[in-house]
């Protein structure tokens, strides 16, 4: 890859000029980062120290620091210094191939890789004003402030934690205690450890979590300060039961590696609408385009995909997304309805997946479910509708649960396949692949013919 050092250090640069306006704000003998496993802190100035101390990244060097280590807080600041390209990766071993970013524009001083929750995993490349914006974003929208540090516990590596986690920190002074471990247990102990400095916590985490700490009660609403959720939807029923019991509100939030943040629910109270993603981020508007998908305009919006992908998904400051959505124009309260791409034909008529596991998820025995499409056996009904589930007991009682779903659903909405299956849960992101569970319901179906 033909580039200078300098060639890059125009982003990265302005990013490390911003982290020693951050350094010098919060000043250097203020706490700034620990690392909860293994009793390690740093002040501000410890950090830069530490920095200080690191060679000098080579020319071109692309920087590959792992997710669920505060190594990465120190690559990322030299990587700024120096010029090199960072792209932050779930585990070592899971880098790229180096020849991928053969080509990438000079100016790229970050790539992130893609959940792949929608099919393959993409590279998205991002310039310096680009993370900067969506700090900006992040902080300003949510309230972050230095007295309620970040308790750490999603990967560092992925847009959501890079962005919650490391950009606070190294940007607005914003210090963050990692834990990496989302056990109860863990989580528990750190929400009332001697960090807290009796001001409380913000806690970034997934609904998968949030669910597993309600249930094993280390919830306290002495203990946090905000507490956010994204990855996936928060169920109306997890916010309203963390509300009732702990009178602590679980903000919902939307955001892309694309573009970062996209929308923040600011209510004091739990959603009444599953359907609902809260409004627009700072700096940011959202429009509803011709095709009923959401467009997201902003300045934290990627430079691009890489290698570049010809369907335009990002351009000059706009991310084009395919997810089918509503906006009120009152409150701005976006709604968002599924994908384009996702949307089942069951005999010319268009269903939500959404909308059908919105409707099962009430059921009290189904602790998360899945909804897609498969081509159906007859080919004048084009899709049949296919529910992948699990909860307490494991229930496979079809004709139970299709008089449940008829309750809300159209019957051209009811699912034609139950597949009760333990094994469907969202991952470390909280996300759920359609793309991944359909292709295995039709292999397991091929195998059973």
């Amino acid at each position: 890859m033909a580039e200078t050092e300098n060639a890059r250090s125009g982003g990265g640069g302005d990013l490390y000029a911003a982290w020693k306006s951050a350094r010098d704000a919060a000043g250097a003998d203020s706490w700034a980062l620990s690392d909860l496993k293994t009793g390690r802190h740093w002040t501000f100035g410890d950090i830069q120290a530490t920095v200080d101390s690191l060679a000098p990244c080579d020319s071109g060097d692309i920087r590959f620091p792992v997710g669920y280590s505060v190594d990465l807080v120190f690559e990322t600041l030299r990587a700024w210094r120096d010029g090199a390209l960072l792209c932050p990766v779930e585990s070592e071993g899971s880098e790229p191939d180096a020849t991928v970013f053969e080509g990438l524009p000079d100016e790229t001083v970050h790539v992130k890789i893609t959940s792949g929750s929608t099919g393959r995993p993409r590279l998205v490349r991002f310039l310096g004003p680009d993370l900067a914006a969506d700090a900006r974003k992040i902080v300003a929208t949510m309230g972050l402030r230095s007295e309620w540090p970040n308790l750490g516990v999603i990967s560092m590596a992925h847009s959501y934690g890079f962005s919650s986690l490391v950009l606070p920190l190294l940007l607005h002074g914003i210090p963050l205690a990692w834990l990496g471990d989302p056990l109860p247990g863990a989580v528990g102990a750190a929400l009332t450890g001697s960090l807290k400095q009796g001001t409380g916590w913000t806690l970034p985490a997934v609904p998968a979590m949030w669910r597993a700490w309600l249930v094993a009660g280390v919830l306290s609403g002495d203990d946090l300060r905000l507490a956010i959720s994204a990855g996936a939807p928060l169920p109306l029923e997890l916010g309203h039961a963390v509300f009732d019991s702990t009178g602590m509100k679980i903000h919902n939030f939307l955001g892309s590696s694309e573009c970062g943040g996209i929308a923040y629910d600011r209510s004091a109270v739990p959603r009444t609408s599953a359907e609902s993603a809260g409004s627009a981020m700072e700096e940011t508007s959202l429009v509803v385009n011709a095709e009923g998908c959401l467009e997201v305009h902003s300045p934290s919006v990627a430079a691009g995909y890489w290698p570049p992908e010809p369907e335009g998904a990002i351009g000059d400051g706009v991310f084009y997304t395919s997810d089918l959505a509503e906006i009120d124009p009152d409150s701005g309260e976006v709604k968002l309805q599924g994908r384009r791409d996702d949307l089942i034909n069951v005999a010319g008529r268009k269903v939500s997946p959404v909308r059908v596991e919105s409707a099962l998820a009430k059921h009290p025995e189904i602790a998360c479910v899945l909804v897609f499409g498969v081509p159906s056996a007859d080919a004048a009904r084009g899709d049949d509708i296919v529910a992948v589930y699990t909860g307490v007991g494991q229930t496979g009682d079809e004709e139970k649960l299709r008089r449940f779903a008829a309750e809300t659903l159209a019957a051209h909405e009811i699912p034609r396949h139950w597949w009760p299956c333990p094994e469907v849960a969202p991952d470390a992101r909280g996300k759920l692949s359609r793309t991944r569970w359909r292709e295995r319901f039709l292999r397991e179906r091929q195998g059973r013919t």
